[in-house]
């Protein structure tokens, strides 16, 4: 999730070069640079006013710049732009394998008061790009058509998305291809693409499974069902994987995102590294509090595997995707078949797929919105205690959301709830979200990178799709 002032987020940045970067400003950025370049977040830190340090205590904010290293790796270059809200000096900063905006708010002693990091957008020039968009035969309105194509048309060629739509558990299935800046329909549903996060309900639903079986309680901790011993003895409970209240940071420690190859950055991570995190390295920060963690996503998955002494992927196949006619899905890279949608980077390359290796349970899926609209549609049978289960509120967020076992409950979108997950790897994006009162949903899987600075849009067209069946 998003912290109160170190951000990623996506907006449009209008440029302006009429203004002159102020000396302190330029003295500061330029000691956050040597720092971040340097690996030295603690001298970083100690740039920080006290409001900042307060707000971002020193683990969090090791965590935030870690992981912008991981992702963009060191800075190269800098550009000042302008001056935002009066305060903070904006540049354009090229990283290794990005570009972003850093804005640095200082006060009256040079302390930093203010940090702020969103992708660096150069407008797009979509007046070209042309609609080929088809309504025929009515799988489609003509507004949600058009909903589609402002989603989509800023997206680089050779994108695929997607997409499910279920009305009243009525299923239509809609795709579409952006080719030489024409975006055209094309039938997809049958396609294999990267789930990602979207894996970590499937995770959930194997836990819930375990508990009607009466195997394991929701509330039992994992030490005892793991034969390694954990750091301190920390206890760790199986309700807190699965909602993100455990304590884990969102990557174990001892995976070093900067030796990694950053096409396929979990593949090396096995169970060796696993216990090894366990056993060492294992600290929980926050502790009952809401923290997104694919450690623990990841680290329930592989519980869940060990109690079965099955692998994840066979835990899937008996217990969730024979279950639901998910013929096309898999944990199991070497187990695709059909066509799978190559992965785009965030400047339209093809790059390869991810493997999540030990980590698996926190996005290691591949799927097909065929495959996925029929266990969407499974949600809406009461009778299914495993699913019902995982919708059911375990931790309150707060008044917009709530958690269950691995879905996110939103409560302000709509009159009724809704059922909601995202993903996003190297090369795909993807969002699904669900109303079991209505009987509605909308699945969309897209080949956008989750780098691509308007992958934004998967999460807004899934929402805004939505919203057009409740007008029916």
């Amino acid at each position: 999730m998003k912290s109160t002032i170190l951000i990623i987020l996506t907006l449009i940045v209008n440029l302006s070069f009429g203004q002159t970067e102020k000396n302190a400003n330029k003295i500061a950025t330029e000691n956050f640079v040597k720092n971040y370049n340097n690996d030295d977040y603690n001298a970083i830190f100690s740039m920080f006013a006290d409001v900042m340090k307060e707000a971002l205590p020193i683990e969090k904010t090791t965590e935030f710049l870690k992981g912008l290293k991981s992702q963009a790796g060191n800075i190269t270059n800098r550009e000042f732009v302008k001056y935002e809200n009066g305060t903070y000096a904006s540049y354009k900063t090229t990283f290794e394998r990005a570009v972003f905006v850093l804005n640095i708010s200082i006060d009256d002693n040079s302390k930093l008061n203010g940090l702020f990091v969103k992708p660096f957008i150069e407008e797009v020039n979509s007046e070209n790009v042309i609609s080929n968009l088809t309504i025929k035969n009515g799988l489609i309105t003509k507004e949600q058509s058009e909903i589609i194509f402002e989603s989509t048309k800023k997206f680089p060629n050779n994108t695929q998305i997607s997409i499910a739509i279920i009305n009243n558990e009525k299923i239509s299935y809609y795709g579409i291809n952006k080719e030489g800046d024409t975006i055209s329909t094309i039938d997809n549903q049958k396609s294999i693409f990267e789930i990602g996060s979207i894996s970590k309900v499937f995770t959930s639903t194997l836990l819930a499974n375990s508990v009607l079986d009466e195997k394991i309680n929701l509330n039992d901790n994992i030490n005892g069902y793991l034969k390694v011993p954990f750091n301190n003895d920390t206890k760790i409970s199986f309700i807190d994987l699965a909602n993100h209240t455990s304590g884990l940071p969102r990557l174990p420690s001892n995976l070093d995102l900067e030796n990694v190859n950053p096409e396929n950055p979990y593949k090396d991570y096995r169970e060796k590294e696993l216990e090894e995190y366990l056993t060492t390295h294992l600290e929980l920060l926050n502790k009952g509090e809401y923290q997104y963690s694919n450690t623990g996503a990841g680290l329930l998955g592989y519980t869940l595997s060990k109690i079965e002494n099955e692998t994840y992927e066979n835990l899937l196949q008996k217990n969730i995707f024979s279950k639901y006619d998910m013929q096309n899905s898999t944990a199991d890279i070497n187990k695709l078949k059909g066509n799978i949608v190559r992965g785009l980077n965030n400047e339209g390359k093809e790059v390869p797929n991810w493997e999540f290796s030990v980590l698996v349970g926190a996005g290691g899926i591949f799927s097909t919105v065929e495959d996925l609209s029929h266990f969407a549609v499974s949600q809406f049978d009461y009778t299914n205690k495993e699913l019902k289960l995982t919708r059911e509120k375990t931790f309150e967020l707060n008044e917009k959301m709530d958690i269950g076992l691995g879905w996110h409950i939103l409560k302000s979108q709509s009159k009724n709830l809704w059922y909601w997950h995202n993903g996003g790897t190297g090369g795909y994006s993807s969002s699904m979200v669900i109303d079991d009162k209505s009987k509605n949903g909308i699945i969309i899987l897209s080949n956008v990178s989750a780098f691509n600075p308007n992958m934004g849009n998967i999460d807004k067209l899934c929402f805004e799709l939505m919203k057009t069946l409740e007008k029916e």
